[in-house]
């Protein structure tokens, strides 16, 4: 399918599909702290207005499917929500979280832009039918264990509730006992389906349960892997970012530095430009 032919999801002034530039999704796995995550919003928003990239911050208020019961998991709901509604307030931010419970919808939809459903989730119909029919636009993870094509089935899942702002993700297939790899056949398979499909990198790279009671990961993987799927071409990026990832409370092993993400994006702006035959935009 022609990327403009894609049908366009809007979130605030980011826009996914039918053309538009290589858009970002990122931020810490999971709110540490209230100033943690406001901390990570602005630079991350700083360097992506730099590059010339849309941004959407995004952080987990809970990380329901945590490897060992002693992990830490977040902040919970009311207290995430609340951290979220203030770094909107604070930055102007669009954000994105994940749900894991149908009852979760309604009030996460109150504060963030999207709705994200897990990869462990994304055939789960209560699910997704909540989400959808917030009116948020859903941005749904391809399971480890699902091929391209069958997220037909949950799109269908999705716009039964006559919600059309579907995002499909791509974050690895089981490949064995704890390893994950990327077809990159599945990014215009799943564009065929007429949706935006967003590349998350740092998840594709998680060696999952590998650490002993936490995921392992690989992210000395993350740029070449990110300028493939973006040569492939892609509608948005998703990222796990980290000023300190060897001490983040979540994913530390395949989150990208802080401090590596404006030379990674644009080598990724330069690549998606050549993709869709534009000049690159300058970088302010």
């Amino acid at each position: 399918m022609d990327p403009a032919a894609v049908p366009v999801v809007h979130v605030g002034p980011v826009a996914f599909g039918g053309g538009h530039p290589l858009a970002l999704i990122a931020g810490p796995c999971v709110i540490e702290s209230a100033d943690h995550a406001l901390a990570m919003a602005r630079a991350i928003g700083a360097i992506a207005a730099r590059v010339g990239v849309p941004y959407i911050f995004k952080a987990s208020y809970d990380k329901a499917n945590r490897t060992s019961v002693s992990s830490f998991r977040g902040p919970g709901l009311d207290a995430g929500l609340r951290i979220l509604a203030d770094v909107k307030a604070a930055t102007g931010l669009p954000v994105l979280t994940d749900i894991h419970e149908a009852h979760e919808a309604a009030p996460a939809a109150e504060v963030v832009d999207v709705l994200q459903i897990p990869a462990f989730l994304c055939r789960q119909t209560d699910l997704l039918l909540a989400a959808a029919r917030t009116g948020k636009p859903v941005n749904v993870k391809k399971g480890q264990f699902m091929a391209p094509l069958d997220m037909k089935h949950v799109a269908a899942k999705l716009t039964s509730t006559g919600n059309t702002g579907v995002i499909l993700t791509e974050r690895g297939a089981s490949f064995g006992y704890n390893n994950l790899v990327v077809d990159m056949r599945a990014f215009p398979m799943m564009r065929e389906l007429g949706f935006p499909v967003v590349f998350d990198v740092t998840h594709s790279l998680q060696l999952p349960g590998a650490g002993d009671g936490v995921s392992a990961g690989m992210s000395q993987y993350i740029e070449p892997l990110a300028s493939a799927g973006v040569g492939v071409g892609i509608d948005g990026l998703f990222m796990e970012v980290h000023d300190d990832p060897p001490r983040a409370k979540s994913d530390a092993a395949n989150a990208l530095r802080l401090d590596a993400l404006e030379a990674l994006l644009t080598r990724l702006v330069r690549i998606d430009a050549a993709v869709r035959g534009v000049a690159p935009a300058q970088p302010r």
